[in-house]
């Protein structure tokens, strides 16, 4: 199972002292991606519970949708069908030069 995820931001998140939960005396950090107090851990990860191996998901909107995981030949990975408009699913090169 393996999540798309959108980040924004372009530099480090430094931990402050008062990062620290006074209850539990630690910093738990999203590693789903989908928390609203990213880069914290909000429990949100408890949708992603019943995910099946081998499937990419997306979360959008509060909810969960299936997408297609594309291999191009030089090896890089994306997907089909997350609205970028872009996707060459069929192999074929249509970016190739003419």
């Amino acid at each position: 199972m393996t999540r798309l995820v959108e980040l924004e931001e372009t530099g480090p998140r430094k931990l402050e002292p008062s990062d620290i939960d006074d209850e539990k005396g630690d910093v738990a950090v999203c590693r789903c991606g989908l928390s609203e107090s990213f880069p914290f851990c909000d429990g949100s990860h408890r949708q992603t519970r019943d995910e099946e191996p081998e499937t990419t998901y997306v979360y959008e909107d509060g909810e969960r949708r299936v997408v297609e995981r594309v291999v191009t030949e030089d090896g890089a990975v994306g997907s089909a069908g997350t609205g970028d408009g872009d996707a060459d699913t069929d192999g074929d090169d249509d970016a190739s030069a003419e």
